[in-house]
């Protein structure tokens, strides 16, 4: 029982700072577990790896974002943790199937991953 409470812990610390630059290995530190074993244990209680739990929040969001403030697309993948446009452009299209500029101009419909809660 003892690590699905390290694990809830961990999804609410990740939403805490879901704009910052963290990883795997920041999130253990504040959980005051090793690495590997908050890795294996998050796997095995979510089914998703820390990476792509991160990856598909902060997308998800960002969809959102373009959607309802009609934020600039570099805007948005700067905050949300993107170096270019390019690569934002190449994540967004494989998590929501449409380009971020098509999202804005068509208001079509996106992926949305909730937040998980144990």
């Amino acid at each position: 029982m003892e690590w699905i409470n390290i694990v809830q812990k961990a999804l609410n610390y990740m939403e805490d700072h879901l704009l910052d630059d963290i990883h795997s290995e920041q999130i253990a530190e504040a959980m005051y577990i090793s690495n590997a074993y908050f890795q294996k244990t998050f796997k095995i209680v979510t089914r998703l790896s820390v990476s792509d739990y991160l990856r598909n929040r902060r997308l998800s969001l960002a969809g959102e974002e373009l959607l309802l403030k009609n934020s600039k697309v570099m805007d948005t993948a700067l905050k949300y943790g993107y170096e270019s446009s390019e690569s934002f452009t190449k994540a967004f299209t494989r998590f929501h199937g449409i380009t971020p500029s098509v999202a804005q101009k068509t208001a079509g419909k996106l992926r949305y991953f909730s937040p998980l809660n144990i």
